[in-house]
């Protein structure tokens, strides 16, 4: 059996094979080498110096994990690349009494939380006949490797070309156990089905029709859930037309060269929106308006690609993405092409508040709210969370107490689900004790 000490040896030769002291992180190797839990599964981890520019901890960099929702860094480093600071809303035309109108793949059209009322307004305040131009998109309404079984889940909506609503029916239990139901459209879609009670109350949705279902009669007070609907160019308009109050209708029409676009929200807002709850549709749909700005037309493998030859190709291994969201089990990267991300997000984004702006903050906002203390009242670590079955990972900043600004990658994958919190205490403890001891 290789003892400790010669296998802290080993790493430091191979972290200075890259130019740098690994002998000044030793304590932190210790820590992950004897980590029960870390070396039950497999895992790998990245830390490097900004300011350096130089990797000072290495632990299995250039293997490959599933990065679950840390592909939305790769989401944020795309629209900061290819969007500009605006959300295009809709692209239209006006002709005699018309006004023509093309979905832009704007995720925050009625959407519950984001909508600015921008759009709705101008086509709610129009005096022409409302007219809406289906676009075909090359994308499939699910990206592949996807859950097929979760069809109904709040969070996989499906993808579309001018989603609505967030592309979900919320339902909302009331103190007279009632169901109310938003939009209002699909109140009568409603029912209930006894054979899905499996002693609590739950909702589903048919495969293959918008037929909502709930197990059983009573409604409990405060129930709270979001289904995603199937969406089609006729239900856009039975909704458009029931929440304007006045008669859209779909025309088959070819867009010209010169539209004009009503812009809806702050770009910057929709990524954080997108990063801190790490909101699967959001990814989805930045990504689709990407396609339309810059290759008109909806193809987010179009995106990935341009991203991956312009940009990827020069990290040190490769990316392998099918989603912008993460539900993706084929998506693949490497530690070091995380941390090459980071490096990039910075070169995007230089301004230090503005950028952790965008990811959630340790101990206070986002999906690392409980996750992490603050350190004497102090927020340090700024990053990504992913998880999804048998994986859990965080890729971000740290800033330490003696002023070091780092970026880590922290992969984990393959192990029994149950263990996620343990695992996730072990990475909040090993990146506390980087704060407080560098």
């Amino acid at each position: 059996m290789i003892g400790f000490k010669k296998v802290v040896t080993i790493l430091i030769l191979i972290i200075n094979s890259y130019g740098v002291y690994a002998q000044d992180f030793a304590d932190v190797y210790e820590k992950l080498q004897q980590s029960k839990i870390l070396n039950d599964h497999f895992f790998g981890f990245s830390l490097y110096d900004l300011d350096e520019n130089q990797f000072l901890v290495d632990v299995n960099g250039h293997k490959y994990f599933t990065p679950a929702s840390n592909t939305k860094i790769f989401t944020l480093y795309t629209a900061l690349e290819m969007l500009g600071d605006s959300i295009p809303g809709i692209q239209y035309i006006e002709k005699g009494d018309s006004l023509l109108f093309w979905g832009t793949g704007d995720p925050t059209f009625l959407h519950s939380k984001m909508d600015s009322h921008i759009v709705y307004n101008f086509l709610k305040n129009s005096n022409k006949k409302l007219f809406y131009v289906p676009t075909k998109m090359q994308n499939k309404f699910f990206a592949a490797g996807w859950a097929m079984d979760d069809f109904d889940a709040y969070y996989q909506p499906e993808i579309a070309t001018l989603p609505i609503y967030g592309n979900v029916v919320t339902f909302r239990g009331t103190a007279n156990n009632q169901m109310r139901v938003v939009p209002t459209y699909f109140q009568d879609m409603l029912h209930t089905e006894e054979s899905l009670d499996k002693g609590k109350f739950s909702m589903s949705r048919s495969f293959t029709e918008n037929r909502f279902l709930k197990s059983r009669e009573t409604v409990p007070n405060k129930y709270v859930n979001e289904v995603p609907f199937k969406s089609s160019a006729s239900l856009v308009v039975k909704l458009l037309s029931d929440t304007l109050g006045k008669m859209v209708e779909i025309i088959d029409y070819n867009k010209p060269v010169a539209v004009k676009t009503i812009y809806s929200n702050a770009t910057s807002y929709v990524l954080r929106e997108m990063m801190l709850p790490s909101d699967n549709y959001l990814a989805e749909q930045i990504l689709m308006m990407a396609s339309l700005q810059n290759f008109e037309k909806f193809d987010t493998y179009l995106v990935r690609d341009w991203m991956k030859q312009n940009y990827y190709k020069r990290f040190a291994d490769e990316v392998v993405l099918h989603d912008g969201s993460g539900l993706s089990c084929y998506n693949k990267v490497t530690p070091k092409s995380m941390i090459e991300l980071l490096i990039a997000v910075k070169q995007k984004v230089p301004d230090e508040s503005n950028r952790f702006k965008l990811f959630s903050t340790g101990g206070v906002d986002g999906t690392l709210k409980r996750a992490y203390s603050t350190d004497r009242g102090v927020p340090f670590v700024f990053a990504k969370s992913g998880t999804i079955t048998s994986v859990y990972c965080q890729s971000g900043y740290i800033i330490t107490r003696s002023g070091k600004k780092l970026a880590f990658s922290f992969l984990n994958n393959n192990f029994i689900d149950e263990k996620n919190s343990e695992i996730r205490q072990e990475m909040v403890a090993i990146m506390t004790y980087i704060r407080q001891n560098y």
